[in-house]
């Protein structure tokens, strides 16, 4: 395939990549564009379907499953001779217990996350606060705005 062309298909498809198989867009044709772009790099290919099978790790019910399946993705990642898979595996398995834990109780700290970001946000736009009080009122603003909304 000419060079033009293989650039044409790949262009935009970082993002595509990035989205999980069931966000796919069929209106956008995303599908049909996501696979001509896999066809294209074996690698590619591969990666990407590593990411959506590791992806399907949290909807196992135990925590041995889960450990099953997180090791079986492991060798995968060795199999498949792909430097950055195998250095990804590698940290995987440096933080198999903290990933795991998550089966023991089900919790998650993208709430957390997201509180922490909005202070940094909030800290940035500010260039800083003179007065410590305030801005401790500024945080506590956030997350009762937050849970006004929910409740």
């Amino acid at each position: 395939m000419p060079d033009d062309l293989r650039k044409d298909v790949l262009k935009g498809i970082r993002w595509l990549l990035l989205k999980g198989n069931e966000n796919l867009d069929d209106s956008r044709n995303e599908q049909k564009r996501l696979q001509a772009a896999l066809e294209l790099n074996r690698p590619l290919a591969i990666a990407y379907y590593m990411k959506e099978d590791l992806r399907s790790l949290w909807n196992w019910d135990d925590k041995e499953t889960a450990e099953w399946h997180l090791d079986s993705w492991r060798e995968m990642a060795k199999a498949s001779k792909i430097p950055m898979l195998i250095k990804f595996a590698n940290t995987l398995s440096a933080h198999q217990s903290g990933i795991l834990s998550y089966f023991d109780h089900r919790i998650s700290t993208g709430p957390l996350e997201g509180t922490n970001n909005k202070i940094k946000t909030m800290k940035r736009q500010a260039y800083g606060f003179r007065d410590m009080d305030f801005f401790k009122l500024k945080i506590m603003g956030i997350h009762e705005t937050k849970y006004a909304l929910v409740g």
